[in-house]
């Protein structure tokens, strides 16, 4: 490899983070949860120490390796700062998206499966806005249903409310900036 190609490369460097039981975490695919327990179990000779993590909003309960955290997009539950820049991002302009549904299906895909709060966010909003104005095809609709669960279930931990109530402010903004959007 020449040099200018190894300087143009990123070096992503996962930051670890340690975890205890009562922590407010989110999983990227799941959303939001409240870390149980941590557990050490034996698996081949080998002694891994886990973090049991109960999802409330779907009832799930997922067992992240401690080592693995980082990397696996675990992280804590947004601060009251970031729920405000969230929000502008939920009343934003749409963004550009591939006018292709199946391009356009992975580019979504792709930025929920981030981690992100901005990115899952971003595409929140385009696809509430894109639903208001054109209507979603079924595999966007069953996406935006679970990005939405995803958001409303950090929403819940960041702005202490319950489920339904998060739902309901997080549908409320998207109603408001989608038939502003119109």
């Amino acid at each position: 490899m020449s040099e200018d190609l190894i300087e143009e490369l990123e070096i992503q460097v996962i930051e670890h983070i340690e975890f205890e039981c009562g922590d407010s975490v989110v999983y990227p695919h799941h959303g939001a949860g409240r870390v149980l327990t941590k557990e050490s179990r034996v698996l081949k000779g080998q002694t891994t120490e886990y973090l049991k993590i109960k999802i409330l909003h779907n009832d799930m309960t997922v067992m992240v390796p401690c080592d693995k955290a980082a990397q696996v997009g675990l992280r804590r539950v947004i601060d009251e700062e970031t729920v405000q820049k969230v929000l502008a991002v939920l009343q934003d302009e749409v963004s550009e998206m591939p006018k292709n549904w199946n391009r356009r299906f992975k580019h979504n895909r792709d930025k929920i499966k981030t981690g992100d709060i901005y990115e899952l966010a971003e595409v929140v909003r385009n696809l509430a806005i894109r639903e208001h104005q054109k209507g979603l095809s079924t595999g966007e609709k069953q996406m935006f249903t679970r990005a939405k669960k995803i958001l409303a279930s950090e929403l819940m931990y960041a702005l202490e409310m319950d489920e339904l109530e998060a739902e309901e402010h997080l549908d409320n903004l998207l109603a408001e900036s989608a038939g502003a959007k119109v």
